[in-house]
């Protein structure tokens, strides 16, 4: 059977992916809506693999070292072919000089390699930072849902929530900012576990906390309000203010954001979300991100060859390169990707007992309805069968 994919989650990752392509093609005042598209992929990282992994808890069938194989194997699959791919194209031409430090970003570690450096060298390979905190968030967190109580999920997260949260405002304490305070993995936590709190709230509950409700529109608003002010001079104290703002503000927005996708927007938003060349291009945003550098920094050498200027931020960079990095990622993916991305299927969460509870697994529904023993709210049901084998195959980022 054809995997059917959570396509409002592909549209939200097209979002996400045009801000990274906004931000390092055509803004040239720093703009934060980069960040912000990476804040993004990381809410959506932490749903979609909590949500797996607490389906895999729901089996009859369920073995935690089965479970926490497959998730690997299938990390694995996923990642590492393109990624290495990246690596050794960079290697073989030595794009800014970028071999020298191969090791650091092969190891996913090239978050602290930037940190200690403090500074954005080589470039080519800046955005291997945010790769690097989603491998190291996965090397752990799967040990957290499949191995801790099913009822202290919720508040592990919390806690990890509201420690990454207290890192943010220790920074102001040690004065001059630098990478480390958004490069160290606890810079990431709060968006990452977001995303896991939504997915472990979402198992027993189809509505959103009130709080929430009420409170997403005045964060959303005053995050716009901070980034109008960020390039007005500032005290010391202002700058510090406005860069928590900027990274706590849109966490709530963004959880419901990716909440609401995936129990299926309705309306013009939800049709807007399915158009078929958004989800069509979030489909292959693993590839766009992945790439985007290394195409940018060879369209720039060949920019005696190209009428348009590409060689600064502009429409000019942002057509081209844009273009270039999107024919590449699908190119990558329906020659390379997509064909090692059906051997995920040799690696299911619970080894089932014949065909049909395969089928049933893979879509991610509980037959009856019962978890723990008790039954699910029907929205919550439903919306597993909506679903289909969406928590067998939606983990592709």
């Amino acid at each position: 059977m054809p995997n059917v994919r959570d396509r409002q989650l592909d549209g939200l990752r097209a979002v996400a992916v045009t801000m990274v392509l906004y931000a390092h093609f055509f803004a040239t005042d720093g703009s934060h809506w980069g960040h912000l598209g990476v804040r993004l992929f990381f809410v959506l990282s932490g749903f979609l693999i909590t949500r797996l992994l607490l389906d895999a808890r729901r089996a009859d069938r369920y073995e935690p070292s089965t479970a926490l194989k497959s998730f690997y194997a299938r990390r694995a699959l996923r990642i590492f072919p393109p990624y290495f791919a990246m690596l050794g194209i960079v290697g073989i031409v030595n794009l800014e000089g970028a071999r020298s430090n191969l090791p650091w970003h092969a190891l996913y570690v090239s978050n602290f390699w930037y940190a200690l450096r403090d500074e954005w060298t080589p470039w080519v390979l800046c955005h291997t930072w945010s790769l690097s905190i989603e491998e190291q968030f996965y090397i752990i967190w799967p040990l957290v849902i499949l191995l801790a109580p099913r009822h202290l999920i919720e508040r592990i997260c919390i806690t990890v929530i509201a420690c990454s949260l207290a890192y943010r405002f220790f920074w102001p304490v040690t004065g001059t900012p630098s990478l480390m305070r958004d490069l160290l993995p606890f810079a990431s936590m709060d968006a990452l576990v977001s995303g896991s709190l939504l997915a472990a709230y979402r198992a027993r509950s189809p509505s959103w906390p009130q709080w929430m409700r009420l409170s997403w529109l005045p964060f959303a608003a005053a995050f716009v309000i901070l980034l109008w002010l960020k390039s007005t001079p500032m005290t010391p104290a202002l700058q510090w203010a406005t860069w928590i703002g900027m990274e706590v503000l849109p966490l709530v927005p963004l959880t419901m954001l990716v909440g609401s996708c995936s129990s299926g927007l309705g309306g013009y938003l939800g049709r807007l979300a399915e158009l078929p060349p958004l989800t069509a291009l979030g489909r292959i945003s693993y590839g766009v991100y992945l790439f985007h550098p290394i195409v940018l920094s060879l369209v720039v050498k060949a920019q005696p060859l190209i009428p348009v200027d590409v060689s600064q931020q502009g429409s000019g960079r942002f057509v081209v390169a844009g273009a270039a990095t999107v024919m590449l990622a699908a190119i990558s993916w329906s020659v390379f990707e997509k064909r090692l991305n059906q051997l995920k299927r040799h690696f299911p969460y619970v080894v089932p007992r014949d065909h049909s509870a395969a089928t049933s697994f893979a879509h991610g529904s509980n037959p009856v309805g019962l978890v723990h023993g008790r039954r699910d709210h029907p929205s919550v049901i439903h919306a597993r069968a909506n679903r289909g084998d969406a928590f067998q195959a939606s983990d592709l980022q």
